[in-house]
């Protein structure tokens, strides 16, 4: 009987959907493949989500579920569909958070605390070594440069803070010791647990001073990521640590202080990503108005540039390749907003590392 009510919901959803996209325009195509013309069409739309969800492994449990997840993926193309019609300097795409409602989204995936040292304005000023750096080059890819890993995912975890801490650790190591080696958020998850929240959120800079305490962090090949918080094994004989001797916290509101960071190295930056259209952000630059409404996300800075006539940061995420632009997202620059495109000027910070340390120094 439940197998019966549910494909007749599911078939009301169809024709539902029809109802909703009537008018759209039927010559602008969608990025996601299909036309608009397609996307009023029933058996496209679930043609769509089938092919989705077996590129992605979706299995439900039960017919319920199911049709609850379709009916989330509908109105997620419906948002993709009209942002698109836009032609803004960015667009949309279907990707691994398709079923995803946007509160739940927000919710898993994000996972900035900054309440954690009153990250408000308040700050207290550390060091800025690159305060006096002149002629930075017009463009700067550390990517191109060796200095960063492949992109990770969390999964569905509220470990950013991890990710971007040690991404920055990573860049940093690679330019004084010329060795990239792929680090451990798992141990950041476990064994950082003073201030930090593994999954339930963390702040870069605690995760920072963390690694200068512990004298390094491992691999993530002798400590491997388990997506949840785990007993924290401490030291492990005969496993290679990379260390940092400290951190700096970029001065606030200040773009040009970002850039003159970022043409020595990798910053962790916090964002506000809780929008819509940045959970489904598939290309382009991202650019105002788009974005969330408080820092809650933690992404790595490895680069700007300019193309088009836009200039942007290049940041790297933690939501694996399907998301963005191969796991990356291109944020606007240059619009004259101190705390910049979802304030991306607020909360930065990089570490440092001397020249003589090491593995283990």
């Amino acid at each position: 009987m439940e197998s019966k009510l549910s494909a007749v919901i599911f078939l009301l959803l169809l024709l539902g959907f029809i109802a909703c996209s009537s008018s759209a325009s039927h010559h602008d195509p969608s990025v996601v493949g299909y036309s608009q013309e397609d996307l009023v069409l029933p058996h496209k739309v679930l043609d769509l989500f089938s092919s989705w969800s077996l590129k992605h492994s979706k299995i439900y449990a039960s017919p319920k579920e199911k049709v609850k997840r379709y009916e989330v993926f509908r109105q997620n193309l419906k948002h993709i569909v009209e942002t698109n019609r836009r032609n803004g300097s960015y667009w949309l795409g279907l990707n691994q958070f398709a079923d995803v409602a946007h509160e739940e989204f927000r919710a898993i995936y994000l996972g900035l605390s900054t309440g954690l040292a009153g990250t408000d304005g308040t700050r207290a000023a550390t060091a800025f070594r690159y305060e006096n750096a002149m002629d930075l080059p017009r463009e700067v890819d550390w990517r191109k440069k060796g200095a960063v890993t492949p992109v990770k995912s969390q999964g569905d975890c509220g470990s950013c803070w991890a990710f971007s801490t040690v991404a920055a650790v990573e860049g940093i190591n690679q330019i004084t010791t010329g060795k990239l080696e792929s680090l451990s958020e798992q141990e950041l998850m476990d064994c950082d647990s003073t201030f930090d929240h593994g999954c339930g959120g963390g702040l870069m800079d605690f995760a920072f001073a963390y690694i200068m305490g512990n004298q390094g962090i491992h691999t993530d090949e002798d400590y491997p990521y388990l997506m949840e918080e785990g007993y924290c094994k401490g030291k492990q004989p005969q496993s290679k640590v990379v260390t940092i001797s400290g951190y700096e916290d970029v001065p606030e509101n200040s773009e040009a202080s970002l850039l003159k960071a970022l043409a020595h190295q990798p910053v962790s930056v916090g964002i506000a990503a809780g929008s819509k259209d940045f959970q489904f952000y598939k290309g382009g630059v991202f650019e105002e108005g788009s974005c969330g409404t408080e820092l809650d996300h933690a992404v790595t800075a490895v680069g700007y540039g300019s193309s088009n006539g836009q200039d942007y940061i290049i940041m790297k995420n933690s939501w694996g390749t399907s998301w963005g632009e191969q796991g990356y997202v291109r944020i606007k620059r240059g619009t004259g907003k101190p705390e910049g495109v979802c304030d991306i000027y607020r909360i930065a910070s990089y570490p440092t590392k001397n020249n003589s340390t090491g593995w283990g120094a």
